[in-house]
C-alpha cells in the first residue's frame, strides 16, 4: 500500500483508504472518489502541480492537488489498462 503520489503510472489502483480529515474525505466523496474504487494514475504535474487520475469504470478524469493525493492510499490491482 502506498499513497497516490508514489503509485506507479498506468496501472489500475484500488483506493484502500482516504487518510485525511472530514473535509478531505467529504471533498473526494463529492468528486466520486471512494474507497474500493479502481483508478489509474495518469500524470503528475511539473513543479508540484496537480495529479491527474482516471476512474476505470466511468472514465471520468479528475485532477487533485498533491496534498490531497498524499492522503489517498492505494494498492496495485491488476494489469495495465
Amino acid at each position: 500500500m502506498t499513497d497516490l503520489i508514489n503509485a506507479p503510472k498506468g496501472l489500475p489502483l484500488r483506493i484502500v483508504e482516504i487518510a485525511g480529515g472530514h473535509g478531505v474525505r467529504h471533498r473526494l466523496l463529492s468528486l466520486g472518489i471512494h474507497p474500493g474504487d479502481l483508478i489509474v494514475f495518469s500524470t503528475r504535474g511539473i513543479l508540484g502541480g496537480p495529479v491527474v487520475i482516471r476512474q476505470v469504470g466511468s472514465g471520468v478524469t479528475i485532477a487533485v492537488g498533491r496534498g490531497v493525493a498524499r492522503k489517498i492510499l492505494v494498492e496495485v490491482s491488476g494489469e495495465p489498462t
